[in-house]
């Protein structure tokens, strides 16, 4: 079983012959009690080509100290890492090896660095005893493992805030140590360290400079003027690409996550997928559809994975907020343990197939695809022409398939009609924003303007689009109830309130259109 906890600390240099001042003196600390010398003794592991250090993610099998076992670090912030830990094993355990998979794939862990740390460590606590930050004075000795077996020491402080405790403490404690001539690490982590300093050696000695030639009399040539050329500014194709490799960086990213259950994290992932296959499409004139069609495909599949859980997490907030709202007097029979059971059985199915998902091979070739894409991108000719050209007309023909629809859907039938053109003009409307978002830096104000526009029409069409659902899951419920004998009143009420929900956002729809056409004239050239 792993745990997770979230570590904020700070890492300074010590020099030669210095030592960790008195911090007794720092704002809001009582005492400083002395927890003596513990050694540590860990084992970095890492791809080959050290996938995991090249995103700043540690795994280690550590022994000593109070918290022996198997350590993985998900950056955050900066200072700021999650940590998953997992009970002592001579194999990493499966829970952890799924947290790096996105970045490992299929290639093997092998132990890169060995740290053995005498650990003289320090509790700053407050005048209740409650623990404040940990200070430690780390001796390192780090043994490279593979790619060469070069060691290195050197000795550091680290400062790790307490459980819940104040970043801003954290500035206390530097102030002093600053005081003391202690600086902030160059180095992110003691692995980041003893990988730079455990390398490959770099060559020493003294440069040899070409001779310069014995005088004959004659005059000297003057040197040659060596012209750097100026870098081309990005084209529509290095726009695009900039974008599509943010999407694939926040698919591997968002992974871990996503396997931890971090909330909205499925959420996000799901919007990556769409992000980049909606690229593929708004920008066919850029890369070769024959290429990132099949992709697009693939990403279709994993956002319907994604979907699967994000939607039973939608409803059941819609649900559950709505029987808040609701006056006790409508309340009949056990609606909401029914909710509750109703949306567990739902989810748990779900969240099972979803880590099965990204433990398949299907998904994992998916990013390896993508890799390639972003390596040796199908680059058509329109890629090398100007971004105002190029991505702004692609933008507009995505704005007018929108209006298309949109004007579509006011013009349909109340009833099954309206609520598919709706939902068409919603998934439309989708497609344009995040158009419009790859396009912001080509074409600055007028992507961004639409962009605020897209949203505000994507919120409107979609809590529409959440009421058709809302009351498709209500006739689920309802029909259950009724089964077990229960009263279906409930279910009812809710099911009318989710109607004129709906009634409200047709009504609103004309007028909030005629209004977002407007504001974004500057990009569609109707201004």
């Amino acid at each position: 079983m792993a745990d997770t906890k979230r570590e904020i600390e700070r890492k300074y240099e010590v020099g030669e012959g210095a030592g960790l001042p008195d911090l007794s003196g720092v704002s809001g600390v009582d005492s400083v009690i002395d927890k003596g010398v513990a050694d540590l003794d860990a084992t970095y592991y890492d791809t080959a080509d050290q996938r995991l250090a090249a995103s700043s993610i540690t795994l280690r099998r550590r022994t000593g100290g109070d918290d022996a076992g198997w350590h993985l670090k998900l950056p955050v912030s900066d200072g700021v890492r999650d940590e998953i830990s997992a009970p002592l094993s001579d194999a990493l355990p499966r829970g952890l090896a799924g947290l790096v998979r996105s970045r490992v794939r299929d290639a093997e862990l092998l132990p890169v660095v060995r740290l053995q740390s005498a650990r003289d460590v320090r509790h700053l606590v407050d005048a209740s005893g409650g623990l404040l930050a940990e200070v430690s004075v780390d001796r390192v000795h780090a043994e490279r493992l593979s790619g060469g077996d070069r060691t290195t020491e050197w000795t550091e402080i680290e400062v790790e805030l307490a459980d819940d405790g104040d970043p801003a403490f954290l500035d206390k404690v530097e102030k002093k140590l600053r005081k003391a001539g202690i600086s902030r690490s160059k180095s992110a982590s003691k692995l980041a360290r003893a990988l730079a300093e455990t390398g490959t050696e770099a060559k020493t000695g003294p440069v040899k400079l070409p001779k310069q030639a014995k005088s004959n009399g004659r005059k000297k040539e003057k040197a040659k003027v060596v012209v750097i050329a100026e870098p081309e500014p990005p084209n529509a194709g290095d726009h695009v690409l900039a974008y599509i490799r943010a999407q694939r960086d926040a698919l591997v990213e968002l992974d871990p996550a996503v396997r931890r259950d971090v909330y909205d994290s499925v959420h996000r992932m799901r919007v990556a997928t769409r992000r980049l296959r909606s690229s593929f499409r708004s920008y066919g004139k850029a890369l070769d559809r024959a290429v990132t069609d099949p992709i697009g495909d693939e990403l279709k599949w994993l956002a319907g994975e994604l979907g699967v859980d994000r939607d039973q997490e939608v409803l059941t907030e819609r649900l559950t907020a709505a029987l808040d709202e609701l006056p006790r007097t409508l309340l009949a029979g056990p609606v909401r343990t029914r909710l509750r059971t109703w949306a567990n059985a739902r989810r748990g199915g779900s969240r099972r197939r979803l880590i099965a998902v990204l433990d398949g091979k299907r998904y994992l070739d998916l990013l390896a695809t993508l890799d390639s894409l972003v390596a040796e991108p199908p680059l058509l000719k329109a890629a090398a022409g100007p971004p105002d050209m190029v991505i702004g007309k692609a933008v507009r023909g995505d704005f007018a398939k929108l209006s298309a629809l949109v004007v579509e859907a006011i013009d349909a039938l109340p009833g099954t009609d309206r609520d598919l053109a709706i939902h068409d003009a919603r998934k439309k409307a989708k497609r344009t924003r995040y158009a419009a978002e790859a396009a912001t830096k080509a074409l600055g104000e007028p992507a961004v303007d639409l962009v605020r526009s897209m949203k505000s029409l994507q919120t409107l069409l979609g809590d529409h689009q959440d009421s058709v659902m809302t009351r498709l899951a209500l006739r689920d419920l309802a029909t259950q109830a009724h089964a077990a004998g229960e009263s279906s009143f409930t279910y009812g009420v809710l099911y009318g309130r989710e109607e004129q929900r709906a009634a409200d956002v047709e009504r609103a729809l004309p007028e909030a259109w005629t209004a977002i056409f407007a504001a974004t004239g500057g990009l569609i050239g109707t201004r």
